[in-house]
């Protein structure tokens, strides 16, 4: 307790000599010296070791695959099978204590504290901190006893991914030299375009086209989905850019926070090639108050339409 209160004086005084010091600059000081527990925690590292190891277990590099989806394996999830090339150590290798610093995986060395030029423990550079040398390795081996391999796995993809997103499977990379941690197996996610759906987030647009006779008189609708079609029914007189929702149709979330919609946004097609029965049929309706367009009807405007598309 005497210690810590020492170490804490010893930082608010060094900040009553630094006030220019900037605000995250002096938490820093303050955390370095509350934290600090001993006097080896000050000092960097411990001048005066009574033996025991301290050696520690390297980590591996990771290893990266790229895995392509649809969007019916976005929507369901999937196990993938992938092959990767990875390092592996080699058969027969086998390992003796490091003879600079007995097994330990640190040294003396110096280096500049706060109070000037100190001596401290620092990572063995003959083993990297592992207290273990090669002692037999395979020729084929490289310096460190590692060699390539090719292995096939099947990954759990969960539903809900987004496309450039990754996934960490820890211990599926690299192995480390000198008995050290296997790395991680990084999957990068793609997600392939559909042909009619278009993905925003969790949920899904498709726009869909109607005769201007089926708008007037209204007709069913088969609306595809991500694993098939549903069908709707579209009410008569139904207006060009009208947005329809289906609740649930989309996308689930990938932290599992419920499921996307389908949002359909209806266009009806003007036609462009009239015969002259035809013609005469709307040169005749031009007249008729039921094809004059009325905006006092109870019509959202396009710009109400894009907020209930967007949930604004």
């Amino acid at each position: 307790l005497w210690f810590g209160r020492m170490i804490e004086f010893v930082g608010n005084f060094i900040l009553d000599l630094r006030p220019d010091l900037k605000v995250l600059d002096q938490a820093c000081y303050l955390s370095f010296f509350r934290e600090a527990s001993s006097i080896e925690d000050l000092m960097g590292g411990s001048s005066f070791s009574f033996g025991g190891s301290s050696s520690r277990r390297r980590k591996g590099s990771p290893v990266v695959a790229n895995i392509s989806l649809s969007l019916k394996e976005v929507a369901e999830g999937v196990k993938k099978q992938i092959k990767i090339r990875w390092s592996v150590v080699a058969k027969g290798v086998t390992y003796k204590t490091c003879p600079k610093c007995n097994g330990t995986g640190k040294v003396i060395g110096i280096v500049e504290g706060f109070f000037g030029r100190q001596k401290t423990h620092i990572t063995c550079d003959q083993c990297g901190g592992s207290g273990k040398i090669i002692d037999k390795k395979p020729p084929e081996s490289d310096q460190y006893g590692m060699i390539n391999e090719e292995k096939t796995l099947k990954v759990p993809i969960p539903a809900g991914v987004m496309d450039r997103q990754k996934l960490t499977f820890p211990g599926y990379g690299n192995a480390a030299p000198r008995n050290g941690e296997n790395g991680d197996l990084l999957v990068v996610i793609s997600v392939e375009k559909h042909p009619l759906l278009i993905r925003e987030g969790n949920n899904l647009y498709y726009d869909h086209y109607i005769s201007f006779a089926d708008a007037a008189l209204g007709t069913h609708a088969e609306i595809p989905t991500v694993d098939k079609k549903v069908k709707i029914k579209l009410k008569e007189g139904l207006q060009s850019g009208k947005i329809l929702r289906l609740k649930g149709k989309g996308l689930p979330s990938y932290n599992q926070y419920g499921t996307g919609d389908l949002i359909i946004h209806v266009n009806v097609w003007t036609p462009q090639d009239l015969s002259s029965e035809q013609k005469k049929f709307f040169e005749k309706s031009q007249k008729s108050d039921n094809f004059t367009p009325d905006n006092n009807r109870n019509e959202m405007s396009f710009f109400e339409k894009i907020k209930q598309m967007f949930d604004l």
